[in-house]
């Protein structure tokens, strides 16, 4: 079950809702990316999900036929009114509705109240998806899976690597946590409002353990640093923690900018660092 076009443009007029750019709200009106936004999730009957920013609630009755609970994270007054209205017949055990910034919320110790699994499914607002995302994976562990649907730009910057123009700090951090991939292109007409670009669909599955062994604050603040001067090459931009002996002990060239440094580099400079800190 979820909100047809008609059902979802009634609501619209009849709460007297205009999108609201500032919280890039683009609501999604087409059933049938809702039914593919859910399968590709592959929810459980038995699973715990996370929704952000459920707008009118049209993923949310979705996934409420599907999983064991729902809580639902919105930040706007009135659309708390209309999920209120959509979906809160539903017992208290099964669906759970916050009226909250999710970017202000202690969303480890919300999600441990209820399970140890959880899964996020959500058509993310542009102007907080990555940060949340990479918020999401460093200080909640519970998340273990998440499916996301974002800007087309946004996902390519997620999901790219070592060497590509979109590869940055998130594209690191994300790998750092959890595999992620593109896997499936949604066009603007399924929108209201129809936006201006094409969005994507990401699915984000934590590893058990991260995928390298660095000290994670020396690895990000060392990355954070030669990314805000991403065209500099590393021996100037990170001077500060690294001398030229370090880039020797570890193989990596000096000369190379961020955008071509790996993952599996980093580690090593991290560790480099790490290594002169503890003597």
């Amino acid at each position: 079950m979820t909100l047809t076009r008609t059902e979802a443009l009634s609501l619209l007029q009849k709460f007297g809702i205009r999108p609201k750019k500032s919280l890039g709200q683009n609501f999604v009106v087409e059933p049938n990316t809702i039914r593919q936004i859910v399968e590709l999730a592959g929810v459980e009957p038995d699973d715990y999900v996370l929704e952000i920013g459920p707008g009118l609630g049209s993923l949310t009755l979705a996934l409420l036929e599907t999983c064991r609970h729902v809580t639902a994270i919105e930040i706007d007054d009135i659309l708390i009114e209309i999920l209120e209205e959509v979906a809160g017949s539903q017992p208290a055990e099964k669906f759970r509705l916050i009226h909250a910034d999710a970017m202000k919320l202690d969303l480890k110790q919300l999600l441990g109240e209820k399970s140890s699994h959880w899964t996020l499914v959500a058509n993310l607002p542009y102007n907080i998806a990555v940060p949340l995302i990479c918020d999401l994976l460093e200080q909640v562990p519970l998340i273990t899976k998440m499916i996301v649907m974002v800007q087309r730009e946004v996902a390519e910057r997620m999901v790219a690597e070592v060497g590509e123009k979109d590869y940055g700090l998130p594209s690191v951090k994300i790998a750092y946590f959890a595999e992620a991939k593109i896997v499936a292109n949604i066009p603007p007409t399924v929108f209201l409002p129809k936006p201006r670009v094409e969005s994507s669909i990401v699915k984000i599955e934590r590893y058990e353990t991260p995928k390298v062994s660095a000290n994670a604050e020396i690895l990000f603040t060392l990355i954070q640093t030669a990314f805000r001067h991403r065209r500099k090459m590393l021996r100037n931009c990170l001077k500060e923690s690294l001398a030229l002996e370090d880039f020797e002990m570890t193989g990596i060239d000096p000369t190379k900018r961020a955008e071509n440094i790996s993952l599996q580099e980093w580690e090593l400079l991290t560790k480099q660092i790490a290594q002169r800190v503890d003597k």
